[in-house]
């Protein structure tokens, strides 16, 4: 399609914002979408039912991974005061949570900059760091909201093995969200991504929590256990080419994941700009939510 000299300016700057911090795009992401809202719905769920088994005076604790600069600080602060641990990849995300512990005296939350691949994949690895990190004290909550995009789902198992086995508390819960696997809605987030890279790199989203949820259920490990499964739409629109783009390469995964060409990322934007933005259409996200529910003696919710 014929772009005019203002649309070829805006697609160039659609294109250079590829470039921007992830935690800068998740915070666009954060504040014009109700992603962070249906996850602290979901989260709070989880919470309630957690609170509902253990003692009023057991201070909770709880590790986030993959918490960027944690949108649902408030939840968490207000109620892991037993240790709160953000865990993330990026320094600079996890810098703007340090400024904050320090302004609002905050000190039972720690910052741990860290590739969760590499300690979580190794039962050892996972050993240690509940004793050097977490003072060898197990946790009521992991989370881990948007972060299993980086790492290769044949690995999920594994890693949610070793969670739970040496860092979860004989009462806890894990919750889980990612974006779904597939989806047939041409607005989608799922569809987009699905779209390019099968287009640019002949795979497909195989980070399916949906099958990773059939696999838990399958295991011994988890025979006891509760575990649930939840779709929800999110919504996502602002008036800002710039920032909607932003968030997009976020969703592509680029560069974490998917190193676009030159060539591939004008078509990526161009894409969106006649199909999104000129038509003035929202970018939904059809999105899955897990509970994993530990030594729980009333059901579960989510």
């Amino acid at each position: 399609m014929k772009h005019s000299m203002g649309s070829d300016r805006m697609i160039a700057m659609g294109i250079k914002i590829a470039d921007s911090k992830m935690h800068r795009e998740n915070k666009i992401w954060s504040r014009y979408s109700n992603d962070k809202v249906d996850i602290g719905e979901e989260l709070a769920k989880v919470i309630r039912t957690l609170t509902k088994e253990v003692p009023l005076n057991k201070p909770l604790r709880a590790l986030s991974i993959g918490s960027s600069a944690e949108p649902q600080f408030r939840i968490l602060e207000t109620t892991f005061r037993g240790g709160l641990y953000l865990m993330d990849v990026e320094k600079e995300a996890l810098n703007v949570v340090e400024e904050r512990v320090c302004r609002q005296y905050t000190n039972h939350v720690r910052t741990i900059c860290k590739d969760y691949n590499g300690i979580f994949l190794s039962s050892e690895n996972t050993r240690k760091f509940l004793k050097n990190k977490l003072n060898n004290k197990k946790v009521d909550l992991i989370i881990l909201h948007h972060s299993l995009y980086y790492s290769d789902e044949r690995k999920w198992s594994e890693i949610i093995s070793n969670l739970y086995r040496k860092i979860l508390a004989p009462k806890g819960a894990v919750h889980i969200v990612l974006m779904s696997a597939e989806s047939d809605n041409t607005r989608t987030t799922t569809w987009l991504y699905n779209h390019f890279t099968r287009k640019y790199f002949g795979s497909r989203n195989d980070q399916n929590l949906i099958q990773l949820h059939r696999e838990l259920k399958e295991s011994k490990l988890f025979e006891k256990a509760q575990v649930l499964l939840k779709t929800t739409d999110v919504w996502f629109n602002l008036n800002d080419f710039e920032k909607f783009m932003a968030v997009v390469w976020m969703i592509m995964l680029y560069p974490a994941v998917h190193n676009y060409s030159p060539q591939q990322k004008r078509e990526i934007t161009e894409f969106v700009y006649d199909n999104f933005w000129r038509k003035k259409q929202p970018l939904v996200q059809a999105q899955d939510h897990l509970a994993i529910y530990r030594g729980m003696s009333l059901k579960g919710i989510l």
